[in-house]
């Protein structure tokens, strides 16, 4: 049975033959499992700093096929997680870090100009607003926080010009950062692909890991073949629920997006800026930004839970969900309801209790690394994670090697089916409470208790 892919790698289908799966037993000094962003950016990092070093990516599906190639395509920062980050790391190491990820928004840009990567990179901008009243002033919080750092990278946008901007008078009011882009996601995994294989990297697409050694050198199990490597690297993101040391450091949600047939006029005619990025400020959050051919792609978070690291067919598509993607759509742009949606797809992103990544060494263990939980915001900061990573495999006691977010811990969430059972019970009274709220109704006191254990968000708020 053919696999269901998003709009972004249908539209890449094609561009490149799909890479061998490992056979027989092989050797490498760095192994990475995953192709994603994260794997990709730590592979491309290790051998710009060591060219003779010998890396192999091993990945399960095909390059991007996880959530590198399934995500809205936002290029954000973490400007929006400061609070979040000065709780982890400290105020000033927090501004530090948010100013390294906005950065990488900017290297990505020079990244794909240098090596001719037509990732339809577009620099509009980040819009986080307001669809129901009970919304409003959502990010006061974390203004208050970049204030007291003395950072302003968000600027208030009133009424009329929010509704200007994203082309609907639903959006009630917002604030903006002009330092966010938007890409064609899968084209940018594709372009850090080729460079990758430039650079000598070996990739093994297919190829499914059912397990590894903890000691060195560690042996690698595909399939009927083997890998054995000096150093590991875990870029698995949501896979590495399935890994006993990480399984109760993420909680694996599913994200689910729908596309329009390309309406470039009708857009134009709203207003809505083509090349801004647009969240709203539920905690299931809405995002949805404007595609090259002017189609509308519209994704909403958090509607499936995975048991422990079981990510199944319904984390690639699900119709009943994209009918409720479809309806958030509809309320959002109402002058759009003639519209067709003609694809959607889903994706697991891999929910941490804070939405910042875990980067460490597995159990201590120097030799294997990992990077996880990139919480559905991975695209910009894939690329500081892939710089820390790189580090950590090469043992470089460099600024990334030493980077404070490394053997963070931001808590843990209950062993199964503790979890599965408590997600669903929280989700249940987030649905619940923000669906009253799109109404302008009080929410049930239940609802809004429970709800405030959801894990934080895209934002802080």
């Amino acid at each position: 049975m053919s696999v269901h892919r998003s709009l972004w790698l249908q539209e890449v289908d094609g561009d490149a033959p799909k890479a061998p799966p490992l056979s027989g037993r092989g050797r490498a000094d760095v192994a990475i499992i995953g192709g994603g962003y994260v794997g990709l950016w730590t592979a491309i990092r290790i051998k710009q700093a060591q060219p003779a070093c010998d890396v192999v990516i091993l990945e399960r599906d095909i390059c991007g096929g996880g959530a590198s190639g399934r995500n809205g395509g936002f290029v954000l920062s973490w400007w929006p997680k400061l609070a979040s980050l000065a709780r982890l790391v400290g105020p000033a190491d927090a501004v530090r870090i948010a100013r390294q990820s906005e950065a990488a928004i900017d290297e990505i840009r020079a990244f794909c100009v240098a090596h001719d990567i037509d990732a339809d990179f577009r620099r509009g901008g980040w819009l986080w607003t307001a669809t129901s009243a009970a919304q409003v002033g959502a990010w006061e919080g974390l203004l208050d926080a970049c204030a007291r750092a003395g950072v302003e990278p968000f600027r208030r946008i009133d009424r009329a010009d929010v509704a200007r901007m994203a082309g609907s008078p639903a959006h009630l009011a917002g604030v903006y950062d002009a330092t966010a882009a938007v890409v064609q996601p899968a084209a940018l995994v594709r372009g850090l692909r080729r460079h990758a294989l430039q650079l000598g990297v070996r990739i093994h697409e297919g190829t499914t890991v059912h397990g590894f050694g903890r000691d060195r050198p560690i042996v690698v199990r595909a399939q009927r073949a083997t890998l054995v490597a000096d150093t590991l690297v875990i870029a698995t993101n949501a896979w590495a629920a399935g890994i006993r040391e990480l399984a109760r450091s993420i909680a694996v949600i599913s994200s689910d997006m729908i596309a329009t047939p390309p309406i470039p006029e009708r857009l134009a005619a709203l207003g809505w800026h083509p090349d801004l990025c647009i969240t709203d400020s539920q905690t299931m959050v809405d995002y949805y930004r404007v595609t090259r051919d002017g189609r509308v792609a519209f994704g909403k978070g958090g509607w499936t839970i995975a048991f422990g690291g079981r990510i199944g067919p319904a984390f690639d598509r699900s119709a009943r969900r994209a009918r409720d993607v479809e309806a958030d759509f509809r309320r959002c742009y109402p002058s759009l309801v003639d519209v067709p949606v003609t694809h959607s797809w889903s994706g697991p992103i891999d929910r941490t209790p804070s939405s910042l990544p875990l980067i460490g060494h597995l159990a201590g263990r120097p030799h294997i690394v990992y990077g996880i939980g990139w919480s559905g915001n991975g695209v910009g900061p894939s690329l500081v994670g892939g710089r820390i990573l790189a580090s950590m495999a090469l043992g470089t006691s460099d600024e990334w090697g030493r980077h404070p977010l490394i053997g963070r811990s931001a808590g843990r969430f209950p062993p199964e089916p503790i979890k599965f059972v408590g997600a669903h019970l929280v989700r249940a009274a987030v649905v619940t409470k923000e669906r009253a709220e799109m109404r302008d109704e009080r929410p049930p006191a239940w609802s809004v208790r429970l709800a405030r254990l959801a894990p934080a968000g895209l934002e802080d708020k």
